[in-house]
């Protein structure tokens, strides 16, 4: 099989992401899900083959997952119900795209930490904090934190997003608004955690993205609990002070950190067969967990 690396559909585009290749349809968004993977904010040269449709049924999983607790984007996600214009497009749209309510994002990334790692883990061995939160001393890697964090960051345009805390975010979108979005993504969390669990895995950290309709109603949008933009652990491997086995893009970071002359800028080092092998091999892990591929 191979990757899809681009889209091309007689569509308005709306924005190309790292990943997602988004169109216009007016009150409407069709998100597409290609095969490209980036890392340090980096797009890789090579893709993943089947990666998008791995991301987008996972990520529908949860969206109906999740539901109950507050109000998603997701409109359709069968090609017979989008415009007729794409029907000749079936074959490269089933399953790995989506047709959305366009909604205002918000200008935040919502991060949320159960367990020490990552960006974090480097801020604790510095500060003894995690996004300027208090942690107690003592913890190590893949510690279990006490109760979860809520950690928000900009969401920058190009280069990196940068942690913020909660008052920063407030500034930003408004005192009510941070306090509904805090909430709703740390009760969202937690029901991740509830059902990865159950199916042998430890949800380590994850980020969410939230819209506003036009009446001010908050809605998750974009992706959900992905491979992609979480932090999944193997439950019956995990120990505090070591590195997990995972089933998301660390396995392709580990191999990055590896590479002694790639400075993380543009452009990105060509990926080895069994890079790309290793990373799909752990996303449909993940997937085949929640009944998806």
């Amino acid at each position: 099989m191979d990757a899809l690396l681009t889209t091309d559909l007689p569509l308005p585009a709306f924005r190309r992401g790292k990943v997602r290749d988004v169109y216009d349809l007016g009150r409407s968004l069709l998100i597409v899900a290609t095969d490209r993977i980036s890392a340090f904010d980096c797009i890789m040269p090579e893709g993943i083959p089947g990666k998008g449709r791995i991301l987008t049924q996972v990520a529908n999983f949860w969206f109906d997952a999740t539901r109950g607790l507050l109000p998603n984007h997701l409109e359709a996600t069968r090609v017979e119900a989008y415009p007729e214009v794409l029907r000749p497009y079936a074959a490269l749209l089933e399953g790995r795209s989506i047709l959305v309510r366009k909604t205002a994002p918000l200008p935040v990334e919502c991060v949320v930490r159960g367990y020490l790692a990552g960006s974090g883990l480097k801020e604790y061995g510095r500060a003894g904090t995690v996004c300027g939160i208090p942690l107690p001393p003592g913890l190590r890697n893949a510690d279990r934190l006490p109760e979860p964090i809520f950690t928000p960051s900009t969401k920058a345009e190009e280069g990196h997003d940068e942690n913020i805390d909660f008052a920063t975010m407030a500034g930003l979108i408004g005192q009510d608004l941070a306090l509904r979005v805090r909430d709703a993504s740390l009760a969202l969390y937690r029901r991740g955690c509830e059902l990865a669990l159950e199916r042998g895995i430890l949800l380590a950290d994850t980020k969410f993205e939230f819209g506003l309709l036009e009446d001010g109603s908050l809605m998750l949008i974009d992706e959900v609990l992905t491979p992609d933009s979480s932090r999944y652990w193997l439950a019956d491997a995990w120990k505090p002070g070591a590195n997990p086995p995972s089933l998301d893009k660390q396995f392709l970071r580990d191999y990055l950190e590896t590479l002694p002359h790639w400075n993380k800028q543009p452009p990105a080092p060509h990926l080895p067969p069994h890079v790309i092998q290793g990373i799909q091999e752990r996303y449909l892990d993940l997937a085949s967990r929640f009944g998806v591929s």
